[in-house]
């Protein structure tokens, strides 16, 4: 059981929840429990297969082809729900590799805001006609350029749209983070979002979502098989091994005093994550290193 349950800050709550193979009926997530309260950053950690990820996916409602909840109330709705987001382990399988990325999240953009507007005139053709108004499509990819530039992609973005394809591993993740928060998410989930990436990239990514929490007021929880890329975002950490939470607590309890003996052996795992040589500020890295395309030069 988590330290934090119940509370009227809370933004997710998770009660018993039981993730089962459809085929077999074979737990994979076995009575899991835990809150998150509004401003955490909450990281799941444990090795692969530990049932962590489909955790995360149970609370997103995206659970993969073979596997079910047994029971759906087990992810709590407060009276207000949330608004979720996800940023998801592949940053380049996450995307549209036919369409440039200005134009995925201006899309994103323009259905957000369509869903919250509330006009009277919401019929589908009313809805189709401002999606495709030649000055909401402009607006809105005025929007997305300036958020994925203020997060460290190109200015040249503005002038010429890249594909994914003509981008870094790195830049792919950000073009991710700016889908996830074209939604204005009141909680994002992180899908070990730094798993596929060259270690330095982790660390410009992982600095980018903290600058990103503070300056937004994000609650977040953070799925990673690696306790010091958790420890270097998350305030608390729910430990999972074989579809159970084994040890939950505060980040510094937990690194300074482990309990359990999978724990510690998570922590004597613990990659570190280098410093950034290039020294540049948080989300000003063009992240060139892996890119397979438009190398030094803009694409036309």
């Amino acid at each position: 059981m988590s330290e934090r349950m119940s509370g009227d800050d809370n933004l997710i709550a998770v009660r018993d929840l039981h993730v089962v193979a459809t085929a077999d009926g074979r737990p994979l997530v076995d009575g899991v429990s835990f809150d998150v309260a509004r401003g955490e950053a909450v990281g799941i950690v444990g090795e692969s297969g530990s049932g962590k990820s489909l955790t995360l996916r149970a609370i997103m409602g995206l659970m993969p082809e073979g596997v079910r909840i047994a029971d759906p109330a087990a992810v709590a709705a407060p009276s207000a729900r949330p608004r979720l987001a996800m940023i998801f382990q592949d940053p380049v399988a996450s995307l549209d590799p036919l369409c440039g990325v200005v134009a995925q999240v201006a899309e994103v953009m323009r259905c957000h805001e369509q869903g919250d507007s509330g006009h009277a005139d919401s019929a589908p053709i009313g809805r189709l006609a401002r999606r495709f108004s030649p000055s909401i499509r402009r607006e809105s990819r005025r929007r997305a350029a300036d958020l994925l530039i203020s997060l460290g992609l190109p200015e040249s973005l503005r002038e010429h749209d890249r594909y994914p394809g003509q981008l870094s591993g790195g830049q792919c993740q950000r073009v991710g983070i700016a889908i996830a928060l074209a939604v204005r998410p009141d909680v994002l989930l992180c899908d070990e979002p730094t798993t596929a990436l060259d270690v330095t990239v982790q660390r410009q990514i992982l600095d980018l979502l903290a600058r990103l929490r503070g300056e937004l007021g994000l609650t977040m929880l953070f799925v990673t098989h690696n306790l010091g890329v958790a420890a270097h975002l998350c305030d608390r950490l729910i430990v999972m091994h074989d579809g159970h939470v084994v040890e939950t607590g505060p980040t510094a309890r937990i690194l300074a005093d482990p309990q359990d003996d999978y724990t510690k052996r998570l922590i004597d795992a613990i990659l570190p994550i280098p410093a950034d040589p290039s020294a540049k500020p948080t989300g000003a890295a063009e992240e060139e290193t892996g890119s397979t395309a438009g190398k030094g030069k803009e694409p036309r």
